[in-house]
Parts: structure tokens; sequence; C-alpha cells
């Protein structure tokens, strides 16, 4: 603090200062961190690493929201690319996608070059806004280790990537039948793994049995959903799961709203949206070489499919 105002609220910088020992401040003798009065406040100087590496995770969030006519009420992508930094000395990072605007701007736009339009871009303080506004370009001095480097969103129309349809049969004071179909709407060389897809069950319903096609179903009574899980789901493919569930002979006196089946996915090595890393310079006084991994994953956000 200076004069009760914050001078820095990074997390690497205040950790060298949150300690398990107490210390006494001697009036009068307080000591600057001096990653405060550097032009950087988020990197401290002097940093080494045998090996320099740079790891870069993108990392997008389906959000989906389908009406019990099949209708997309909802559909957007929110993106995040995360950096995982091990770089000696004062390193400058470049990171270049495939932006559309950039690509306008350096005439790339073409049939062969697949662009995305980034919405809502929002960036880590390192990041150089002047230069991105001039000219699209991602230019920073990165913090060390893990941090977000930026958040983007997408409302583009997105086809769903899993599809379910479901057929919800109740007969009166004595039984519930349903049958629940998904199907994997993304490219076949891909597979998402831990699918989880929680089907809603009325809350009086007892003794249930299942049967799926792939994966294993169980009801969860505390929540009034049955769970069916796959541990992977290859793109192209459909799957069913039926459960039968009794009904008590008197039933509740309300009308029960019928949630949403949701569901829970990750796909790795692929993004909806195509964003692409295209290239990270990685620019340092001492000329050291260093390598940076990319890594793609798409994964449920809030993923709802209402029924009928």
């Amino acid at each position: 603090m200076d004069f009760g105002f914050p001078q820095t609220t990074d997390s690497k910088i205040l950790q060298e200062y949150i300690t398990q020992q107490g210390n006494k401040l001697e009036t009068g003798k307080s000591r600057v961190p001096p990653t405060v009065t550097n032009a950087v406040s988020w990197r401290s100087e002097g940093i080494k690493y045998k090996k320099n590496e740079v790891f870069i995770d993108v990392i997008e969030s389906v959000n989906l929201l389908v009406n019990a006519n099949g209708s997309v009420l909802l559909s957007e992508i929110v993106g995040t690319i995360k950096l995982k930094v091990f770089l000696s000395g004062m390193p400058e990072l470049r990171l270049g996608l495939n932006d559309r605007v950039l690509f306008e701007l350096t005439g790339l736009s073409g049939s062969k070059n697949k662009s995305v339009e980034l919405e809502d871009v929002k960036f880590h303080q390192c990041v150089r806004l002047s230069r991105f506004d001039n000219d699209r370009t991602i230019s920073f001095i990165p913090p060390d280790g893990d941090f977000e480097l930026m958040s983007y969103r997408l409302s583009t129309q997105v086809k769903p990537l899993i599809w379910i349809e479901s057929v919800i049969e109740k007969f009166s004071h004595s039984r519930v039948e349903i049958m629940v179909k998904a199907k994997g709407q993304f490219k076949k060389q891909s597979v998402a793994n831990g699918v989880e897809i929680s089907v809603p069950v009325p809350s009086d319903a007892d003794s249930p049995r299942f049967k799926t096609s792939v994966g294993s179903a169980k009801y969860v009574p505390e929540k009034n959903v049955v769970i069916w899980s796959i541990k992977s789901f290859p793109g192209g493919k459909e799957y069913l799961m039926r459960a039968h569930f009794g009904l008590p002979s008197v039933e509740k006196e309300e009308v029960e709203g019928r949630p949403p089946i949701g569901v829970k996915f990750e796909i790795p090595y692929f993004t909806v949206s195509g964003i692409q890393v295209r290239y990270m310079k990685i620019i340092e006084k001492s000329g050291y070489q260093a390598l940076p991994w990319v890594r793609y994953i798409t994964q449920s956000g809030d993923y709802q499919l209402r029924t009928s």
C-alpha cells in the first residue's frame, strides 16, 4: 500500500510477501518491493530456468439451450487462452491467431485461410493494448507461471456437438419409461471424453432399471436425475439408454415442472470456433531458444436441452 492505495494486486507478486513467519516492521525502514517500482509490475527480475518452455491451452466452453421442439434458443462459445510460462529473464512474447480482423488488415483473408471473428476480447494487464488496437498484434511480457492471457466470446450458431432426443412416458400410478438417444455431431476423428447426460425423473419414482447400449446409468435420488456416463464418445456415433421406474399408487398432488436434460463433456484436440495459434514468437536479449506447446480443448459450459 502507498498512502492507503493498493500498488499491486498481482497474486504472483503478493505471494513473495505472504509468508509463514511473522515479521516485525521497524518504522521508516519498510522496503518497497522492487517489482512494484518496475515498469513491469507483474514479473520479477532474475528468473532462471534450465529448460525454457511455454504451454498454451486454448479452452472453449459451449453454452447451449434447446427448447422442447428442438429449436436452438441460445448458442455461444466462451473461449480462454491460458499460459504456463517457464522462461528465464524478461522475454517479450508475440502470439499470432487466425483472427479475421488481422487477416483483413494484412491481406491474408482468402478461401485457404480460415479465420474467426472474436468478440468481447478481454486481456491480462500484461498485453500492450495500444499495439493490439493498431495492428491486432498480441504482444506482452508474461508473468511467471500460470495465468489467463485472454478471453473471448463468439455468438455464432454452433451445431450442437452432442444432440439428445428423449421420450418420457408416464403411466399414472404405475410407472415411468424413459428413452434417451445421444448422437455425436462432431467430426469422426474426434472423441468426447467423460460424457455425463443427466435426465430428470419424477421425485416420487422408485425401483429403477436401466439398459444402455454403451456406458452405465445410475439413479441419483437426492437430485431426482439419472446420470448416464459414457467414458469415450466418438463423433458420428449414436447411443441409446432406456430407464424404467415405478411410481407410487398414491401420487403427489402438485404438477412438477420438467427440468431440462444437462450434458457434460470434453473434446481434446478440437475447437468449435476453429481458432488456431499460428505462431508464438519468444524474444529475449540473451537469445535462448524456447519451445511453445499448444493444446486445444472444447468442453460443455451451460449445455441444456428441454424435454417435451
